[in-house]
């Protein structure tokens, strides 16, 4: 089974609207995801800008979420634990949530987000 991930707010290879980035308002974005295989016991979410100058930077990282959630909606608190959804982990700004594209001038930036279905959920 494929696991898929969308956003009602852009898709595939658009640009990512202000709003969830650094020059907006900078709110994680609206999430759907359909094909969790059925023996998951839990989620991991990885945000990342594999063209960041430095190498891949990490912009968001958020795990065992339960494996029956089917999507995120938008602006997920920046809180280390978010009730029914999970927990937060440190990003490369070295905050805690979600922080969106906010690139330096010039080449456009491609972002991943990566959903994994886990058989276990993490000690972390």
């Amino acid at each position: 089974m494929v696991m898929t991930i969308t956003s009602t707010a852009f898709t595939e290879c658009d640009p990512i609207p202000p709003k969830y980035t650094c020059d907006g308002e900078d709110l994680s974005p609206p999430l759907v995801w359909t094909g969790v295989p059925s023996g998951a016991k839990s989620l991991a979410l990885i945000t990342d800008d594999p063209d960041a100058p430095v190498g891949a930077w990490t912009h968001w990282m958020l795990f065992n979420m339960p494996a029956s959630l089917s999507g995120l909606s938008e602006g997920i608190p920046k809180n280390p634990i978010v009730e029914g959804i999970g927990t937060q982990g440190n990003n490369d700004f070295r905050k805690t949530g979600y922080n969106g594209p906010c690139p330096p001038k010039g080449k456009a930036h491609r972002y991943f987000l990566k959903l994994y279905a886990l058989d276990t959920t993490l000690n972390l």
